[in-house]
């Protein structure tokens, strides 16, 4: 029997979608038709970012192993975080939780080093780029793991808050965030980029820009997601 799945949504209500959408159809081709056993718990942005903003993780951390136990009480067999930055309290989360949890950052890592990527650049919202949750993952490895200059970071954390969390994704934002990876090539060497938010595929949505693999996390973590589900 396949495993029930559980997912933290709503961190970004517009990926929660797309993790729903991309499980449904990559399940079913995998499965001979059939629907995948998901259970979905929508939880409230609004205090985790105050809180994270705050640095407030403990708030963080107690809050989301309440809402990942409801996935449990409803008959979840593992569980997932449908955002990366919530991961920013993963390891405290996988020690909590009576539910196994499955990592987009380690599911990340590994697509990276299957496809013999040895300097990649990490986008994604602030409390990602300056935590140390993927590099300490990436740091298993000979991986070089590159995060922008400052001035990028504040142009991506307020786009990604102020436009991509609130379901604007404009054509001027992409074309800058393409500008900045193109930057980070000429300057840091990078062979691809992490889009380390489930947000950011919803605006870049090709594969890869200029002969660089856009990594799409959400779809990374959605494969792996099914392999423990139906293992």
């Amino acid at each position: 029997m396949p495993k029930t799945l559980g997912l933290i949504g709503g961190t970004g209500p517009e990926s929660t979608v797309d993790y729903y959408r991309l499980l449904v159809a990559k399940y079913r081709e995998q499965a001979d038709g059939n629907s995948p056993p998901l259970i979905i718990n929508s939880v409230n942005i609004k205090p985790l970012l105050a809180w994270m903003t705050a640095g407030e993780l403990p708030r963080v951390a107690d809050y989301l192993v309440e809402e990942i136990e409801k996935l449990r009480k409803a008959g979840a067999d593992i569980a997932a975080l449908t955002a990366n930055t919530p991961h920013i309290v993963f390891d405290e989360l996988q020690q909590r939780s009576a539910l196994p949890l499955i990592s987009i950052v380690e599911a990340t890592c590994d697509k990276v080093r299957d496809l013999g990527l040895r300097s990649v650049a990490l986008l994604g919202t602030r409390f990602t780029m300056q935590a140390a949750f993927y590099p300490k993952v990436f740091s298993r490895t000979d991986i070089k793991l590159v995060t922008p200059t400052d001035e990028e970071q504040d142009y991506i954390h307020e786009i990604y808050l102020g436009e991509l969390l609130k379901d604007v994704f404009r054509p001027e934002t992409r074309t800058r965030l393409l500008e900045i990876v193109d930057t980070m090539k000429a300057r840091d060497g990078i062979q691809a980029a992490i889009l380390g938010g489930t947000e950011l595929p919803l605006l870049l949505r090709d594969e890869e820009h200029h002969g660089m693999p856009l990594l799409d996390t959400t779809r990374i973590h959605v494969d792996r997601l099914i392999v423990e589900m139906l293992s």
